[in-house]
């Protein structure tokens, strides 16, 4: 009897959940944002559905001049002296890659930075700066979209197995890695927030293919604030089963959340081409199973590691990266937590926290360098 009423609850807020989200889909969705200065040509281009690669390179390519040139402590490096070069590949599930890479123009790299984006995110706004900011330091450094985010083909903010999606950045990296220019050369891994998870995943499955990663906020754990409640967590659950694409995952405002700088945060609408509607189920639902996955495996990291992770961080868990700090086997291991800094270490904090993050990075990447250089 108490099972046939339990299948009764679940049922009636299955249903529930399927009108309400019917009437949401039923509404007059808002305006799209408007950019001042921006002519009724290239809004309309802003204005498309995202969902494909297509209307999505058209955006990048038609907006980046406008996004290089914000007024943000990330595009102030200078170009000079830096070779950068941007290609599109076919991988082996059939996708079309996007990819970039960053490169001293006088010197040899002291060693190769592997990034690994954010959640929704791409590595041609935000990213574009972290990049250009080590590869003046010496570095070279290699980012790619991954499938279904920025300019890399795939269905918009869609993952359909986390796992598929780390061994596409595997697949990708180990050709650069193999290029016979950089053989020699120390690797290490670059992961911000879910790219940390995407970065302890790569190391899980090569545990000795890289020379040491750094993980700036990294996803080990999802914050409890940002995750729905149980009993919703469940309708989700069963719901994707039937609708795993749908945009359905109730969230908070990631860039409120996550940025504490609010004139930066101002700027984060300028990303046009990352992924801002609610996750989709099956996306979602990947995200909280690797967490916990890796939640459950911390101490089988084994590389050397660097963990930066703001104190106030309310959309990735520090006790997390604490925990990751404490269980790692690895012998060669440092934790940085900044007191007041939030999620967005090197996009959304004021100047001084960004220079003084990048400097604890490029101190930690220039001694290990020289550590495993030769």
């Amino acid at each position: 009897m108490a099972l046939k009423s339990s299948n009764l609850l679940r049922s009636h807020l299955f249903y529930g959940f399927l009108l309400k989200w019917r009437r949401e889909k039923s509404r007059v969705m808002a305006k799209p944002l408007k950019f001042k200065g921006v002519d009724e040509e290239l809004q309309k281009i802003l204005d498309a559905n995202m969902d494909e690669a297509p209307a999505r390179r058209r955006a990048r390519e038609a907006f980046k001049h406008i996004q290089l040139g914000l007024d943000h402590i990330l595009f102030k490096t200078p170009l000079d002296g830096l070779k950068m070069k941007e290609s599109y590949e076919m991988n082996s599930r059939g996708l079309e890659i996007f990819s970039k890479s960053w490169l001293p123009q006088t010197s040899y790299p002291k060693a190769m930075v592997f990034f690994c984006h954010g959640y929704g995110d791409t590595c041609t706004f935000f990213a574009e700066g972290i990049a250009r900011k080590l590869a003046s330091c010496g570095y070279g450094v290699f980012a790619m979209d991954y499938p279904g985010f920025g300019l890399s083909e795939g269905l918009h903010g869609y993952i359909h197995r986390f796992d598929w999606l780390v061994d596409d950045v595997i697949e990708q990296y180990t050709k650069i890695k193999e290029n016979p220019e950089f053989q020699t050369l120390p690797c290490f891994l670059f992961g911000e927030s879910l790219g940390g998870a995407v970065a302890l995943k790569m190391h899980l499955k090569q545990p000795n293919a890289w020379s040491g990663a750094c993980l700036v906020a990294p996803m080990c754990k999802i914050a409890d604030d940002m995750v729905p409640p149980w009993i919703l967590k469940q309708i989700l659950i069963g719901v994707a089963n039937i609708l795993p694409k749908q945009k359905l995952v109730p969230q908070k405002d990631l860039a409120e959340a996550a940025f504490r700088d609010i004139k930066k945060r101002e700027l984060t609408p300028y990303n046009v081409i990352a992924y801002k509607d609610k996750p989709r189920l099956r996306t979602a639902l990947e995200m909280l199973r690797t967490t916990a996955e890796i939640e459950q495996n911390l101490e089988k990291v084994s590389l050397p590691i660097l963990i930066l992770h703001g104190e106030n961080d309310i959309v990735t868990d520090p006790a997390v990266s604490k925990a990751l700090y404490e269980k790692a086997s690895s012998s060669d291991k440092n934790i940085i937590i900044y007191k007041d800094a939030g999620h967005s270490l090197l996009e959304g904090e004021p100047d001084d926290m960004i220079n003084r993050v990048f400097s604890d990075i490029i101190s930690w990447l220039d001694e290990h360098s020289s550590n495993t250089a030769g």
